[in-house]
């Protein structure tokens, strides 16, 4: 009897459709064949799921079983297959039957005793199962219910056994599909524990992080060594907008898919912040591998990557992150199939002047010699600096600042001036797909970067003196836009323009 089951596989981020087909015929000596190119994990499954199966209660067929994936040339390479297989050989060998096979997807792995364990990627399976017209539902391991219940018009079906799911397929036991709880997910963990009020002084870089914030620009701080640095990078999550529901369920599938995602959490209510030491490899950092998963840059997608000590990673590692700056995605190709990440995050780096960091330092004495650093700064090349907007000075703070009971400028009032920015952003770019100043096209630059004929000079002479490329003109437009914003100013104005040429003055005067 043959039976077939609707199942998905994980390439990359995406949910492919499967179908299992069983075959279950009398044969003299049993004997199992699985095709469809199944890689190891999936090979080895059949000896899982027939302990599952006599354990669960029910008879291992004493014949020919051949079981074909399907599309043929799509690897399998999870152990989600173990459930739909089981429930293939079950119903094809007559040991159940049911009028829901087609109407449900089924994911999940098996443990001997027919108990299911957590399913990598149950949040895109689920997504996946949504886009199909005939699937009502889909059939997840307890553990993975809640992640995939997040994705709405699908009904998540939570079986915790391989009996329980045959039970459920046969029409014996009727089980609630999960429900979302999207609203309370956000509200339970959405909250940060920390804040820019920790941060002593560093006043200006605060206000840098709020231009950078508010437009979604790259922040570079350089300073001597615990100057605040790490400390302002991993407050700038607590300033930017909440996550919206979609860009949630956008960053949570990159996470489920690489089972990154905490017990018990099964929603990414919080921006995301990352920050990979700096021996990190290229396929690391971007992503990659003989079958594409996705790097640091896509697991920042919709928040923060903060590259510290920038100098001490390997200067072809960081150019690599070149084209995703500027695409705001990353296309890893192989031989056979190419695969898309997003990777639309805010970068953050920092660096020391100088290999012993004291460089300029009023407090302490530096003896690098010009060489030294010359060869320290050389690691980091022109076009990377180009993309990244605000270059800011950190320095060391004062034991004043350090010993005042006057708290700083906290995340609150600084969110309340991005969060008034963005909403102009939004305004104006309505029907488009940019959201960020940053993100402007060339074209809108000119429409909504206008300047006066003042500005225009104060532009031209800054170009001509610092040397500037047509990629920092234009980041230095849409800094100043941004600015403007912050002041609720339709027009951008000299002290707006000033402003941006300052930020982009640092690397003149240290990369010269």
């Amino acid at each position: 009897m043959l039976a077939k089951l609707h199942t998905f596989s994980l390439f990359g981020i995406d949910a492919l459709p499967v179908e299992v087909e069983v075959d279950v015929s009398g044969a003299s000596i049993p004997k199992t064949v699985l095709v469809g190119l199944p890689e190891a994990a999936v090979r080895e499954s059949t000896h899982r799921i027939a302990r599952a199966m006599v354990n669960s209660g029910f008879v291992r067929p004493q014949d020919r079983i051949v079981i074909n994936l399907a599309p043929a040339e799509l690897p399998k390479q999870a152990a989600s297959f173990d459930l739909p297989i089981a429930l293939g050989i079950l119903a094809a060998s007559r040991q159940f039957a049911s009028e829901r096979l087609d109407a449900y997807a089924v994911v999940g792995e098996l443990a001997l005793d027919g108990s299911t364990r957590p399913t990598k990627g149950a949040l895109s399976m689920a997504m996946a199962a949504a886009a199909q017209p005939d699937r009502r539902g889909i059939l997840v391991p307890s553990a993975s219910a809640a992640e995939a219940a997040v994705v709405e018009g699908v009904d998540v079906i939570s079986v915790a056994s391989l009996a329980q799911a045959a039970g459920f397929l046969a029409g014996e036991i009727e089980i609630e599909p999960t429900p979302s709880r999207l609203d309370d997910l956000f509200r339970e963990f959405s909250q940060y524990d920390v804040d820019f009020a920790d941060v002593r002084g560093q006043e200006m870089a605060k206000r840098a992080v709020i231009i950078a914030a508010a437009g979604g620009h790259n922040l570079l701080m350089i300073g001597p060594p615990g100057a605040g640095k790490t400390m302002l990078a991993k407050r700038v999550p607590t300033i930017l907008p909440t996550l919206s529901a979609a860009e949630s369920i956008e960053t949570t599938r990159i996470y489920s898919a690489m089972g990154r995602l905490a017990p018990g959490q099964p929603l990414l209510a919080r921006r995301p912040f990352r920050s990979p030491h700096h021996t990190i490899s290229n396929a690391g950092l971007v992503g990659g591998g003989s079958t594409p998963t996705p790097g640091e840059i896509s697991l920042s997608h919709n928040g923060v990557l903060f590259l510290d000590e920038l100098a001490e990673f390997n200067r072809t590692t960081l150019e690599v992150l070149r084209q995703p700056l500027e695409d705001g995605r990353v296309t890893i190709s192989r031989a056979l199939n190419a695969t898309t990440f997003p990777a639309n995050f805010m970068l953050i780096v920092s660096l020391n002047p100088c290999p012993c960091g004291y460089r300029n330092d009023p407090r302490r004495s530096c003896h690098c010699t010009p060489p030294q650093i010359e060869r320290y700064m050389s690691k980091i090349s022109g076009p990377l600096l180009d993309r990244i907007d605000i270059h800011i000075e950190v320095p060391a703070v004062p034991y004043r600042e350090l010993s005042s009971q006057t708290s700083g400028t906290d995340s609150h009032q600084m969110r309340e001036q991005v969060l008034a920015a963005r909403a102009l952003q939004k305004t104006r770019f309505a029907g488009s797909r940019v959201r960020q100043n940053a993100r402007m096209t060339t074209r809108q630059v000119r429409q909504f970067c206008q300047l006066n004929d003042t500005c225009r000079r104060v532009l031209e002479n800054s170009v001509q003196e610092l040397g500037l490329s047509a990629r920092a003109h234009d980041k230095v437009l849409r800094v100043a836009r941004t600015i403007a914003d912050l002041e609720n100013s339709s027009t951008i104005e000299t002290s707006h323009l000033n402003e941006a040429v300052n930020y982009r003055m640092l690397d003149r005067d240290l990369w010269a």
